[in-house]
């Protein structure tokens, strides 16, 4: 299991041992520091970079949310604090969660299994970004079939009909199967039965698009996919 590495900003020794204690309990979650001020904290970051922080409001020198604000790309942060009037703000600069003290284990679990989750998903996003390819199951071998080959993809009950520039394949799956295989702002789905590769799309008007001098329709709920291409 790959671990989440996360740091602890927090002036009040007492709170920081809570903090700790709960993430040694946590097998996905590794500390990496301890940091007394936001100073410090910025110190490290400058040569670390780290998953998660769990990061006080009340700091001495500089405050959680001003320094939230010098990070340029900050990573997950979970505000640790008494104050719950800060709630609000902290969602503005897009915290994953506001834990108020005291903090209990299991409010703190659903914490960072919120940050995991949002990770799980970056994970797969970067995974598809950097793939240009994917492997179907065709005649009990795998196919290796390159994105930008694919013209369109064509629902037939159990199966699909995967049409690239210089071939058909057939594959017993869903589209709905083969959407989430394939990245999202290289192919759209425009109507139940199909999906089109946009790079290939000649031209469109409101009840069709053409691709190599195929005519695909576009369907009732779908209309806003074209109209944003």
């Amino acid at each position: 299991m790959s671990k989440l590495s996360c740091i602890i900003i927090e002036d009040e020794p007492l709170a920081a041992k809570v903090l700790t204690d709960y993430i040694s309990e946590v097998p996905f979650l590794q500390l990496k520091g301890y940091f007394k001020d936001a100073i410090l904290a910025t110190e490290y970051l400058r040569e670390n970079s780290v998953d998660l922080i769990f990061l006080d409001i009340h700091l001495p020198k500089l405050k959680g949310m001003a320094f939230l604000k010098t990070l340029t790309h900050p990573p997950a942060v979970i505000i640790t604090t008494a104050y719950h009037q800060y709630a609000v703000e902290g969602f503005d600069m897009n915290v994953t969660d506001y834990l108020l003290k005291p903090i209990e284990f299991e409010r703190f679990l659903v914490a960072v299994n919120k940050v995991k989750s949002i990770d799980a998903v970056k994970t797969e996003e970067e995974k598809k970004e950097t793939k240009d390819f994917i492997f179907l199951n065709i005649q009990k071998k795998k196919v290796r079939i390159l994105f930008s080959e694919i013209l369109y993809i064509e629902s037939q009950r159990e199966y699909i009909k995967l049409v690239t520039t210089h071939k058909e394949f057939i594959s017993k799956m869903s589209t709905g199967e083969i959407e989430e295989l394939l990245p999202k702002d290289q192919f759209k789905r425009i109507h139940r039965s199909f999906i089109i590769a946009v790079s290939k799309i000649d031209s469109y008007n409101a009840e069709a698009v053409e691709i190599a001098g195929n005519s695909i329709p576009i369907g009732r709920g779908y209309k806003e996919v074209i109209d944003s291409l």
